[in-house]
């Protein structure tokens, strides 16, 4: 990979004031998500919800002495790793973006970080990107994610199942770092907690039928079937085909599978089956939803919150920072999301512009009810959802 203009010392010694005279009266940020591919239908919201932020700061004339904050898209697709890198090379040569909300999947936010924003010193902030591997990454302290590892996910999943008299099930999953890392720790979980899983079989996207691979599902049994895939691929594929044989009629979904398209492509057929996503009933999320639903999206897309977080994250990281430099503004992600300070909802980026500037502490708390762990983590809440006439609908909260 070619030395990306970004990684010289010069520009990594940039302080915020040169910084702030070289981008004129704002910066970009980029927003790397998945437009095409096999989580397609859930990009849009995702993109809305971090640019409602980027608007929100702007709106304000309180970021960095009156900066503006705009976006610039880019596709990383899902599950092409050189496309995400060459994203990643584009954002930050030719768009000379001040931060990364995204990837979007985890290969692909892997790619990136790997390939292009650890050796270039960019920081990311992945609002989707669940992959258990991300944790141990070695990122240098550029990478954060306001979705929870999957190890979480799995032992949620776990949970849900087993509370409604589950004890067998057979788990497919999308031959990637996200499908593997998930399927690895639910099957852990639900082991220890006394269940049975009765096969773990991997299966590609794009394929033109899924019935060699239902098949073997079914024939290993289960009372249902956890597939952890993708709504707009290889997921849907595997639902229609256990439709279509009957090999399954009840279906567990967790977080990639969670859009509207899952109704839109089965409606009632899937009542009764049930999964999770990453989600909150505080009062940030009622908050960012109301916005969300001014600004003309839906904010209960999955990680529509989530991106809109990592968005206002990055922008009360570089005031407190007083810099928009990747190198000077990445340890202030941790101070700015979490205790002590005054807590800050959905629509209050202007007052936590003008603490930080006034030296007080700010608890970005947002539509997530953010609390960033160690290494930059979310600590994680899930909506468990049902499928009820052919809709989805929200059950509880954990």
């Amino acid at each position: 990979m070619k030395k990306l203009l970004l990684a010289t010392a010069a520009t990594a010694a940039l302080t915020g004031a040169a910084f702030a005279e070289g981008h004129g009266d704002g910066i970009t940020l980029g927003v790397a998500f998945g437009f095409t591919g096999p989580l397609e239908s859930l990009a849009p919201p995702m993109a809305s919800g971090a640019e409602l932020a980027m608007a929100e700061a702007t709106a304000s004339g309180a970021f960095m002495d009156g900066m503006s904050v705009t976006s610039v898209r880019g596709d990383s697709t899902c599950i092409d790793a050189s496309a995400a890198t060459a994203v990643g090379e584009r954002l930050i040569t030719s768009d000379d973006v001040s931060g990364i909300v995204g990837a979007m999947c985890s290969g692909a936010t892997t790619s990136m970080l790997t390939n292009v924003a650890v050796p270039n010193g960019m920081v990311m902030i992945s609002p989707s990107a669940t992959s258990p591997a991300l944790t141990t990454i070695e990122d240098n302290g550029l990478f954060f994610r306001t979705a929870p590892s999957d190890a979480r996910q799995g032992v949620v999943m776990a949970e849900i199942i087993m509370e409604r008299g589950i004890d067998e099930v057979a788990v497919t999953y999308t031959n990637n770092d996200y499908g593997q890392g998930l399927a690895d720790s639910f099957a852990a979980a639900f082991e220890e907690m006394g269940g049975t899983v009765t096969i773990v079989a991997a299966h590609e996207d794009e394929r033109a039928d899924y019935f060699a691979e239902v098949g073997s599902l079914a024939s290993a049994g289960g009372d249902a079937l956890v597939v952890a895939g993708y709504v707009d691929s290889g997921g849907s594929g595997i639902v229609q085909a256990a439709l279509d044989t009957g090999g399954f009629d009840t279906f567990v979904f967790p977080d990639g599978m969670v859009g509207e398209a899952l109704t839109e492509n089965f409606g009632s057929d899937l009542d009764g089956s049930f999964g999770q996503n990453p989600g909150t009933d505080s009062n940030g999320a009622a908050l960012f939803q109301e916005m969300a639903a001014e600004a003309g999206f839906d904010g209960t897309s999955a990680f529509a919150a989530e991106a809109y977080d990592a968005a206002a994250l990055l922008i009360l990281a570089m005031q407190a920072a007083g810099s928009t430099a990747p190198a000077d503004y990445a340890a202030h992600v941790m101070d700015v999301a979490n205790a002590p300070g005054e807590e800050i909802m959905p629509g209050e980026l202007d007052r936590a512009l003008e603490l930080i500037a006034a030296g007080e502490a700010v608890n970005y708390e947002g539509a997530t009810a953010v609390e960033l762990i160690e290494p930059g983590e979310s600590a994680g809440n899930y909506r468990e959802i049902e499928i009820q006439d052919g809709e989805l609908t929200t059950v509880q909260y954990r």
